[in-house]
């Protein structure tokens, strides 16, 4: 009789563990600001022969060596490459306003500005979470902030952003009551995260938050039913 064979071993796949390295490999480590004018393009379902330009606010180096544009969008500072949305948007490409070129991938010159940058700023991993780099909101960005479901809504300036160790994005709000100069910079002591202070964070661009201020009926009634979709 012929020798038997042993069953072959079933492969065990922590999928868990694969969607987080995954993730990890998405993680930003380094920004650099977007300072030429250069935007992201994308559609609405709801008019899908329109496009739409949004200036980017910075770039982003992930843990996999790619770079990504960077918008104020939603709730979050969001990968433009990232939005998939019906509702919210497509994205389409990044934009050049001076040439009207149209490109699918970051410009090379911040590919290189941002991979040699975090060559130099090499830091190390540490068991915490770390502060790595925080830039300044140059577009007028707006977050509304809200602390409890049935408490009033502020709209509040954005003056930067901050990177930390694990990936994570947050902005940098000012408590107008601690400010003893102005402009208000980086660094100041009346700046404060906002995911630290406020429960729920939405942003706008500056137009859209001015509209917001002005209490503009078509704009109102388009945020009550965002807010009303996202709960």
């Amino acid at each position: 009789m012929g020798a038997s064979l042993s069953p072959r071993s079933a492969q065990v796949i922590d999928l868990e563990s694969v969607r987080q390295r995954q993730q990890a490999q998405k993680c930003l480590v380094r920004l650099a600001p977007e300072l030429d004018g250069l935007e992201m393009v994308y559609q609405l379902a709801a008019s899908p022969d329109t496009y739409y330009g949004m200036p980017i606010l910075a770039w982003g180096l992930r843990e996999d060596g790619n770079v990504v544009g960077l918008v104020p969008w939603m709730e979050t500072l969001t990968a433009c490459s990232d939005l998939s949305s019906e509702e919210n948007g497509y994205f389409v490409g990044y934009r050049d306003p001076e040439t009207e070129e149209v490109f699918d991938t970051p410009p090379d010159h911040k590919y290189n500005e941002l991979v040699a940058a975090a060559d130099y700023f090499d830091y190390e991993a540490s068991g915490e979470v770390t502060l790595i780099q925080q830039i300044p909101d140059n577009l007028g960005t707006h977050a509304l902030c809200m602390n409890h479901p049935n408490s009033p809504w502020h709209m509040k300036p954005v003056y930067g952003w901050r990177l930390y160790s694990d990936g994570s994005l947050d902005a940098l709000l000012a408590d107008e009551q601690k400010a003893t100069m102005t402009p208000i910079l980086l660094g100041d002591k009346c700046l404060y995260s906002a995911r630290a202070r406020h429960q729920t964070v939405y942003f706008f661009q500056r137009h859209i938050a001015n509209r917001i201020l002005e209490e503009d009926p078509a704009t109102l009634d388009a945020l009550a039913m965002m807010v009303v979709a996202s709960e």
